[in-house]
């Protein structure tokens, strides 16, 4: 090895040192990619919130050019980040993301699960992967035995009955108690305020809309100025560290997201959410969620349909009801196009190559899935 190469890893390694005496972080501070598609609030809002990481000691690569999200994933797979910061990521079905918010009565952080994406396409089995999905979350932002509460939103009491199912398998959830004098594991709109518990579960659709109301409501809605954004995808296998924010995000929204993103790249978030799914998985979890499956999935859904060859899906189609998504995307193999579901900022979507998108619409609309 040159003497310039071991001159830079000393220096390299007094510089880490020094962060870490500052920072309370010791090894190398992780990298974490802003993969931006441009900001509501201009360019200036974008080098703000680069000049924002910079000042609380993170670190950050700003992605940006055609097809970013191309760019971001190969970058996140060769190892040049090891996390990143996006918008509009269409997430596959299984994957959710968990958003960290900073509730208004006391100022308390509390995660969201979930605010993007879709765990599931049943309503009810997709709040008890929630569940899980924010104790991966919470624990792998540094809070060791975190609470969990569910909005008091339709499918809240099946999700209650099915958790305290999986807590008496063996599954170690710690549920909170509603600020309400009745108390109870199903929260209330205080307790949303308040931040009861750590964990708030919900459907993706509730939580996206509770995110940009605690994270704007000081704005009118158009500037997202508080919190941490819509958090990290999360679901079994899913290898890349992508946290989401909008464009209505505003510097500190976006820096918040970054330091989220370090934060969990710090503490092993992997190693965290493949411990977690293992113990819910030994304590019944998937027993849990065949049960609650088992009734009114006969039809397309269930039907043989054979895949079409795997091909690059970059066009997509919004508009489909949640719970007709895997039976539209069969349609669509029924028809010789490969297509795969997914879900977008704005709800539900289902994916294909762009040379199909018109032969996929018109198929679409023939079966009534959309207008």
């Amino acid at each position: 090895m040159s003497e310039r190469k071991i001159k830079a890893m000393i220096a390299e390694t007094f510089l880490e040192v020094a962060d870490a005496l500052e920072t309370g972080r010791y090894g190398k501070k992780p990298v974490i990619g802003f993969a931006s598609e441009g900001s509501e609030h201009g360019r200036e809002n974008i080098d703000e919130a680069m000049r924002l990481i910079e000042r609380t000691g993170n670190k950050a690569i700003l992605i940006e050019g055609g097809d970013i999200h191309r760019k971001m994933e190969e970058m996140l797979d060769a190892g040049e980040i090891d996390g990143a910061v996006t918008m509009h990521y269409p997430f596959p079905v299984g994957v959710a993301t968990v958003g960290k918010v900073v509730t208004p009565a006391r100022g308390k952080p509390m995660y969201l699960a979930a605010t993007t994406g879709i765990s599931d396409t049943d309503r009810v089995c997709g709040m008890v992967k929630n569940a899980v999905y924010g104790v991966i979350a919470a624990k792998a932002d540094g809070i060791e035995s975190p609470t969990v509460g569910i909005a008091n939103v339709d499918g809240a009491r099946q999700a209650e009955r099915a958790l305290l199912r999986l807590k008496e398998g063996g599954y170690d959830i710690r549920f909170a108690d509603s600020a309400r004098s009745d108390g109870g594991i199903v929260m209330r709109g205080n307790d949303l305020l308040c931040g009861t518990p750590d964990i708030m579960v919900m459907d993706s659709l509730t939580g996206n809309l509770m995110v940009k109301l605690l994270s704007a409501y000081t704005s009118g809605g158009s500037y997202e100025s508080l919190g941490f954004g819509y958090g990290p995808g999360i679901g079994p296998g899913y290898g890349r560290l992508i946290l989401i924010v909008s464009r209505a995000s505003g510097a500190p929204v976006i820096a918040g997201a970054v330091e989220f993103a370090a934060n969990l790249v710090s503490r092993g978030w992997k190693e965290i959410a493949a411990g977690e799914f293992a113990r819910a998985n030994q304590a019944g979890l998937q027993e849990i969620l065949k049960e609650l499956n088992a009734s009114g999935k006969e039809g397309a859904a269930s039907d043989n349909v054979k895949m079409p060859p795997k091909v690059i899906c970059t066009a997509q189609i919004p508009g489909i009801e949640v719970m007709d998504l895997e039976d539209a995307v069969k349609t669509l193999w029924k028809a010789g196009i490969y297509a795969e579901s997914g879900m977008g900022c704005t709800g539900p979507i289902v994916l294909m190559a762009e040379a199909e998108r018109d032969k996929a619409v018109a198929a679409l609309k023939e079966a009534g899935y959309i207008g």
